[in-house]
């Protein structure tokens, strides 16, 4: 009897499987990581709470570190699909509409992006300051942030932003910023999708203000 025609069917029901475990395994080192943090964090802890074994956590993870780079990645996108930020729809939308429509899908963006990322914020400091691949990481992270901004900024002005424009963006709608606001001064999370495109609009609309390439950054 050939069996050919049900290998590929097999061989996706494995990938399938294995895609499933690896994705369980992130979702508890996110839940792990934002309670506990980076050293309260084992590898065997997050294979207990995957419900797998430490090998098989190592076997899709080879370290901690590269386990909480994962983590991040996922928490920036909100799943695991190969797609990059850029390409998705979310992204795409701050350059559809008049200028109110787009900064309101940055705003939409920015709010889950910090939403998801704020509970890992202490880990990833943690580590940063105890693991020197991390640290870099982390810096890594911070310019990488700074860049988006800067071409996430250009598509809801229809223009190339300028450097200050742009970090005054990274600075306002940071993690840190989304914290005080929604953790320490209790704004609710409607109340500060609206600020931040309120504040999107100030920082990019050149018509009521003077041009901002009159602040030099050195």
């Amino acid at each position: 009897m050939d069996n050919a025609g049900t290998r590929p069917y097999r061989s996706a029901v494995r990938a399938e499987q294995a895609r499933a475990t690896r994705l369980r395994i992130l979702e508890s080192a996110t839940q792990l990581f934002g309670v506990r943090g980076w050293a309260g964090t084992g590898m065997r802890d997050v294979a207990d709470s995957a419900g797998v074994s430490v090998e098989t956590v190592y076997k899709n993870f080879s370290s901690k570190a590269e386990l909480l780079h994962r983590v991040i990645d996922v928490i920036v996108v909100g799943d695991d699909e190969p797609i990059p930020l850029a390409q998705r729809d979310a992204y795409l939308a701050m350059a559809t509409g008049d200028m109110a429509a787009r900064a309101q899908a940055a705003a939409d963006l920015v709010a889950s992006i910090n939403a998801r990322q704020a509970p890992l914020l202490p880990a990833m400091r943690e580590a940063a300051s105890s693991d020197a691949t991390l640290a870099a990481l982390v810096s890594q992270m911070h310019d990488q942030r700074r860049l988006e901004f800067s071409r996430g900024g250009s598509l809801v002005a229809k223009r190339q932003i300028s450097d200050v424009e742009s970090d005054g963006l990274w600075a306002l709608l940071s993690v840190d910023v989304y914290l005080l606001l929604t953790r320490h001064a209790g704004w609710t999370d409607a109340a500060y999708r609206v600020w931040v495109s309120d504040s999107i609009v100030a920082l990019l609309d050149t018509s009521h203000r003077s041009d901002p390439a009159r602040l030099r950054l050195s």
